[in-house]
């Protein structure tokens, strides 16, 4: 090997060492810890956070748990938001209000992207569990104020 390329790989070996170090360890879904969904969504689901932190800037990973019959009524955020559904069933509609009829079935595997401040909205018809990413500050603003959990006094655990 020439000097040079000995050099460039002892540099990725040391950075890929460095990396492992600042990563999150694997984990399977068995080991993920879940957590009440906070108040900015309907009561009832719970979250994980997989990587970064949804509250600041940067990029993150998020899993959310709803029941059947979840529903999260029309919304938007300021940045592009990617949903993967890792299972149940899962509907997703593009509008001002949440409407069953117009909205798009997603099963595991399913993938759906909101682009920033598109107004969209999502339900559960079973037991479900999507992943969700991008970047952070994570945001939520409601097409209808009545609609946002935050203005609701949140029921007693």
């Amino acid at each position: 090997m020439q000097t040079g390329t000995v050099t460039a790989v002892l540099l990725l070996v040391g950075a890929t060492g460095a990396f492992a170090d600042d990563m999150k360890m694997p984990v399977n879904a068995s080991q993920i810890e879940w957590a009440p969904a906070p108040n900015f969504v309907p009561e009832g689901a719970q979250i994980a956070v997989l990587s970064g932190d949804p509250s600041k800037d940067g990029l993150y990973v998020i899993r959310l748990k709803m029941p059947a019959g979840y529903r999260i009524q029309a919304h938007n955020h300021p940045t592009t938001e990617m949903v993967t559904v890792i299972s149940g069933d899962f509907h997703l509609g593009m509008g001002d209000a949440l409407d069953e009829e117009k909205s798009m079935l997603l099963t595991a595997g399913g993938y759906a992207e909101a682009p920033a401040q598109m107004n969209h909205y999502a339900w559960a018809s079973s037991p479900t569990i999507v992943q969700v990413h991008g970047q952070g500050p994570f945001a939520i603003t409601y097409v209808n104020p009545a609609d946002d959990p935050r203005s609701k006094p949140q029921a007693s655990k």
